[in-house]
């Protein structure tokens, strides 16, 4: 990462390989922005023992790169993520979060929170790669200031045996919150929860999520939005099952507390039909490369 034109942090296991903040951009792990800046432990609650701080004050024209790694058999990692941005400032930050190898066994915990400062636009990519035998769980908080913008996207082809994702936005006056979830779900127990609370007026959200069912996966997904204000907001949940010992599940929820929101949801699951992979066949590919492309326009949100 030390090519990587940013503001980066690149942890492996528990180690600290790489750091680097530019003008105008804080970037420290969580312990030592604990003892550094007072004010942080608002955020954090407690000392965190590793995970990042970045605090973003100034405008800059390149993205922000986080990247964690489990390179260890059996490693469990427990980290508490902050990100700051200032007032007035486009960003947009590229996470990645990954196994170097395939059945390391290991643990990734994390929790995080996002302060979004009154008109800020950021726009945040969360991209996870995982061996077969892991266990991962997020908790991720978003706090939207005034007229700030937030575009969210999480994607996870390559699960982990066991993910648990949580996902929360508290959006105030005029601020608007697009998450999209993409997610692969093989050999896995995946549970999903998003939540999106509109807090004050012309407060805006909607979440999409695609999620695709292949051999022994268990996905379970509960979304909801509530309404407090006049605001609007959309579920769009989508299923894909590829396998007769897959299973999704599909909650969405709405709940509205002020008579002029405007909240809507639709949901459904579905198999690829054979009308499709016919067609697909008489055009010369065979069976898998159909699924594979059916599957690639399912997941293109």
């Amino acid at each position: 990462m030390k090519n990587v034109k940013s503001a980066n942090y690149w942890q492996v296991d528990h180690e600290v390989r790489n750091i680097f903040g530019v003008k105008g951009i804080t970037v420290l792990p969580s312990p030592r922005a604990w003892e550094k800046f007072g004010w942080t432990r608002k955020w954090f609650e407690k000392k965190p023992k590793e995970g990042y701080f970045i605090w973003v004050k100034k405008q800059v024209d390149f993205p922000l790169a986080t990247c964690i790694t489990i390179a260890t058999p059996k490693i469990s990692q427990n980290l508490n993520n902050l990100l700051v941005i200032e007032k007035g400032i486009k960003a947009k930050a590229i996470v990645t979060c990954n196994a170097a190898e395939n059945k390391l066994c290991g643990k990734h915990r994390a929790k995080g929170k996002l302060i979004l400062k009154d008109n800020v636009s950021l726009e945040y990519n969360h991209f996870h790669k995982w061996g077969e035998k892991d266990f991962v769980s997020l908790d991720y908080e978003f706090i939207l200031g005034k007229n700030s913008q937030l575009l969210y996207t999480y994607q996870n082809l390559f699960p982990p045996e066991n993910l648990q994702l949580k996902t929360t936005i508290y959006s105030n006056e005029n601020s608007s919150s697009k998450l999209n979830f993409i997610i692969n779900g093989l050999n896995s127990n995946i549970k999903i929860q998003d939540i999106i609370f509109l807090k004050e007026k012309s407060a805006q959200g909607i979440a999409r999520l695609r999620l695709v069912g292949r051999e022994n996966s268990r996905i379970e997904a509960i979304s909801k939005i509530f309404a407090l204000a006049p605001s609007k907001g959309h579920l769009d949940c989508r299923g894909l099952l590829l396998d007769r010992t897959a299973k999704i599940s599909l909650i969405p929820e709405i709940v509205c507390q002020n008579k002029d929101a405007q909240i809507t949801h639709e949901a459904s699951i579905g198999k690829i039909s054979e009308e499709e992979l016919t067609y697909l066949r008489m055009r010369g590919l065979s069976e898998e490369e159909a699924i594979d492309l059916i599957v690639s326009g399912f997941l293109n949100i």
